[in-house]
């Protein structure tokens, strides 16, 4: 490296040196629906599978398999496989996913999806923000408390579901589906995410009248839509152009 090239690269170096990290980000008004989407995606790393072995039970911190002995509608005794968690509290509902409407007074109403790399199918996944309601927790605050973890903005909730099932033919997993309202205001400044250590997590607030063609234009760049997202918008997609 001649000397002309090392000045060259000691400004570079002070230049970059000086400027924050690219997932820095500063409070700032709402001017625009874009400035939400977080791309914790532009890492060092592209997040991957390495390997794939049989968990023996005493390993297993978050699930178990079960033996369900059970009797058919003829009497005969059958034999179900089952997953389940080993995280249910007092509640008896295991999580919560959030639905969310974001009301402005200059925008249209919004939703929150989040993009987050889930292992079990090695792809980025679209979804509710969601999660687990903790032992003494009731399903309503686990909402708003995941709510605001995920996505740095806090609400009223309006509603929520009984306890839904989603896989009952290979889990015992149940959950709740709330829908939080948020009200923002001219100038209201971004939310900062409060996520845990090893969460990688986009939200990306979405207008409900574009949500269905958002989430197919993900699944056409190869992420997986989450089927209870996937059905809510698909709900409105439907109310609004067959009804």
């Amino acid at each position: 490296m001649n000397k002309h090239q090392h000045t060259l690269l000691s400004q570079q170096f002070r230049h970059i040196s000086r400027q924050p990290p690219k997932s820095y980000c500063r409070p700032r008004a709402f001017h625009s629906y874009q400035s939400l989407n977080l791309p914790v995606y532009n890492m060092p790393n592209s997040p991957k599978v390495t390997a794939v072995d049989t968990l023996p039970p005493s390993e297993a911190k978050w699930i178990e398999f079960q033996k369900i002995t059970w009797s058919d509608q003829t009497g005969k005794s059958r034999i179900w496989e089952a997953a389940s968690r080993k995280t249910r509290g007092s509640s008896g509902v295991d999580a919560v996913a959030i639905s969310t409407v974001i009301r402005h007074p200059s925008r249209p109403p919004s939703t929150i999806v989040i993009l987050q790399y889930r292992p079990p199918v090695d792809a980025v996944c679209v979804e509710f923000p969601a999660g687990l309601v903790d032992e003494k927790e009731t399903p309503s605050d686990a909402s708003l408390r995941e709510l605001h973890e995920e996505t740095g903005f806090k609400g009223k909730l309006a509603f929520i579901s009984p306890t839904i099932v989603s896989d009952p033919g290979m889990s015992t997993a149940n959950m709740q589906l709330a829908t939080v309202e948020v009200k923002l205001n001219e100038g209201d400044k971004e939310p900062e995410q409060a996520l845990d250590d090893g969460e990688f997590i986009e939200r990306v607030v979405v207008p409900l009248d574009e949500l269905y063609e958002r989430l197919t234009k993900y699944s056409e760049e190869g992420k997986l839509v989450d089927a209870r997202l996937w059905h809510w918008a698909a709900g409105l997609h439907f109310a609004r152009t067959m009804l």
